[in-house]
């Protein structure tokens, strides 16, 4: 479901599961594999991707509202992998490769930068669609990297924007063709991995954590 290659000081997560939502199963294979990569010293970068149509799909309602729905803790430990990807102690960049909806337009801005198809796909957060309000935690993250202008349309009209578009107002920080984009994301990820984590931690810690 979720493969962990490595390329030098670059690691790649590649999740490969239909539409890659988010269940039980999934969040715990996620919080290993970051786990793992968190485990290691020295210069490190990470790059996240999903796999046909999909980046991420959010939340796997179907389960949610079945045997998810005798998992209370669930949600807290969705909250928990986009925090601990807004706060990774290392340059992670999202190679958007198909939709991003909801929790999974979620998990990819929570990345220090973000990778979209020129081509195909859509990021949108359509919450106000679904009538299921953010969770103070998914605002957090969406309004950590996010200008106010989009923001404010994002989450009061659940506007779908594809990747041209997305670039253009600041949900996106490159676009590539679908040929190109990991390779586009591996390639600034390798020119990312030797900044100092050390800082990097105290960096995040200052723009993400409220003061006092």
């Amino acid at each position: 479901m979720i493969s962990v290659t490595r390329d030098g000081d670059v690691f790649l997560i590649r999740v490969d599961d239909g539409e890659n939502r988010f269940n039980r199963a999934s969040i715990d294979e996620w919080h290993a594999r970051l786990d793992e990569i968190e485990s290691v010293e020295g210069p490190l970068a990470l790059v996240t991707t999903g796999s046909g149509r999909f980046y991420s799909n959010g939340l796997d309602l179907d389960w949610l509202l079945s045997e998810g729905a005798d998992d209370p803790g669930f949600i807290g430990d969705v909250h928990r992998l986009l925090e601990r990807i807004l706060e990774f102690p290392a340059m992670t960049i999202a190679a958007v490769n198909g939709h991003a909806f909801a929790a999974g337009a979620m998990l990819a801005t929570a990345h220090d930068v973000v990778v979209m198809r020129q081509d195909r796909g859509y990021w949108c957060l359509p919450e106000v669609d679904l009538g299921l309000p953010l969770t103070p935690t998914m605002y957090r993250i969406v309004a950590a990297h996010l200008p106010n202008a989009t923001l404010r349309d994002a989450i009061l009209t659940g506007r779908r924007y594809g990747g041209p578009e997305a670039h253009d107002v600041g949900i996106a920080h490159f676009v590539a063709s679908e040929e190109e984009l990991l390779g586009v994301a591996l390639e600034h990820a390798h020119t990312l991995a030797s900044k100092n984590r050390q800082v990097i931690i105290e960096h995040k810690r200052l723009l993400y954590r409220p003061a006092g």
